[in-house]
């Protein structure tokens, strides 16, 4: 029975930083769709391959640095303060990409497959760049 006990040290741990990253998605989702001109979940909902793609980018792009935040952090608030950077990030992502894509919003609205897959592809490789960046 030792043995369950040793096995089972640090689930505290466990369950606060996955806990927190949950949490961290889920304001990552809400505020990544208030920043962005369409509803991508509603036009995925509809088959938008492109909506699909850029938010998948995006959501992977922000999660990839959340991990990497929860293995090197020292505390919880070392790792809340990554993902909000992280989060950061990624918003700026879409800005940048809205800078050069002027019409970004009708072009995934219309499905613009090349247009949701260069979005998704930056905001993967900010991540990407993002995560490698986050080691003390």
């Amino acid at each position: 029975m030792d043995f369950l006990v040793f096995s089972l040290s640090g689930f505290d741990d466990f369950l606060l930083y996955f806990g927190l990253s949950v949490v961290f998605v889920a304001i990552f989702s809400v505020v990544y769709g208030w920043v962005t001109p369409y509803n991508e979940l509603q036009l995925i909902r509809e088959g938008n391959a492109a909506a699909s793609a850029s938010l998948s980018g995006a959501l992977l792009g922000f999660i990839l640095p959340l991990a990497s935040a929860v293995i090197h952090s020292v505390n919880p608030w070392d790792m809340m303060l990554w993902a909000a950077i992280a989060l950061v990030v990624q918003i700026l992502v879409f800005i940048a990409v809205r800078l050069m894509v002027r019409d970004i919003a009708r072009l995934i609205n219309e499905g613009k497959v090349a247009t949701g897959v260069f979005l998704g592809a930056l905001s993967l490789a900010a991540g990407i760049l993002n995560a490698a960046c986050m080691t003390y």
